[in-house]
């Protein structure tokens, strides 16, 4: 049996079809089907619609691993410019997002939906989908040009014993939720990340200095910022950087899709049999 016989066979009965169920899909007879898994080969007109509705690449059905897959996206990407590698991941996500919901019919229908929103309301800006099943969850939001995307896979005991205790949660919410912090940690991140003096950060943020050194001491103990000393005529200051803390941003961007009142779900599933956490 050649190597794509045996991947049709393997994933036509990973998929749980028949030869003749696969055959109806395809628009050909149980009796090609057959002659396809016992060593003929497809016409290859019929490779994207027979990937499509196995819900495998073409590569793979001639028998390149997923693994194989993976390596060439990541040389594609590497050999791409820094912007347009970003704006091909994130393609790549929405296909992701697209096929875990699981209806293949989908796929053909929002998979374009980059090239205009399907509400037709032209003030509504921000579109979201959501999927939350057993298996995992991911959201992609879609504002004009700003777009991200999150993706987990849910471990078999649960995500609560992996995300840490309730107090060391309420410590990292109450420095977003105090207001002189966020104004702190929005000039600090809209800034290059060079040492800079409490006497810099009140002017920028008019917080008062007395004030600005507490909260430099609690940003520094959330290891969101580093406190150097500098040496000047006038004596020693304290001056400080930000780290450059990437997870900062996706909390930023999911509680602003928490505030949002005006988008559209228009992507939404939820099929899970067991509680969140």
């Amino acid at each position: 049996m050649k190597t794509i016989g045996k991947q049709i066979r393997k994933y036509r009965n990973e998929k749980g079809y028949t030869q003749e169920q696969l055959g109806k899909l395809l628009g050909v007879s149980t009796q090609a089907v057959s002659k396809w898994e016992n060593g003929g080969t497809p016409d290859i007109e019929l490779l994207p619609i027979l990937s499509d509705v196995l819900g495998v690449s073409i590569d793979a059905l001639f028998g390149c691993s997923d693994q194989d897959e993976a390596v060439k996206l990541a040389r594609r990407l590497n050999h791409m410019p820094s912007d347009a590698a970003y704006r091909y991941a994130f393609h790549i996500c929405w296909a992701i997002n697209i096929g875990l919901l699981e209806d293949i019919s989908l796929i053909d229908k929002y998979l374009d939906f980059f090239s205009g929103p399907p509400s037709g309301d032209a003030d509504l800006k921000d579109y979201y989908t959501k999927i939350m099943q057993d298996s995992g969850m991911a959201t992609v939001r879609i504002s004009d040009d700003f777009r991200h995307f999150f993706l987990m896979t849910e471990p078999q005991d649960g995500i609560k014993n992996y995300i840490g205790n309730i107090e060391a949660l309420r410590n990292v919410f109450a420095v977003f939720a105090d207001e002189r912090m966020l104004k702190i940690i929005f000039y600090m991140y809209s800034r290059l990340n060079t040492p800079v003096t409490t006497a810099v950060i009140s002017s920028k943020t008019g917080i008062a200095e007395d004030e600005l050194e507490d909260c430099m001491e609690t940003l520094c103990r959330s290891n969101l910022a580093t406190r150097i000393v500098i040496t000047t005529l006038n004596g020693e200051t304290n001056a400080y950087k930000f780290r450059q803390e990437s997870s900062v941003m996706p909390l930023l961007c999911i509680a602003d899709e928490i505030t949002r009142t005006y988008y559209c779900d228009f992507i939404s599933t939820f099929r899970r049999t067991r509680p969140l956490l």
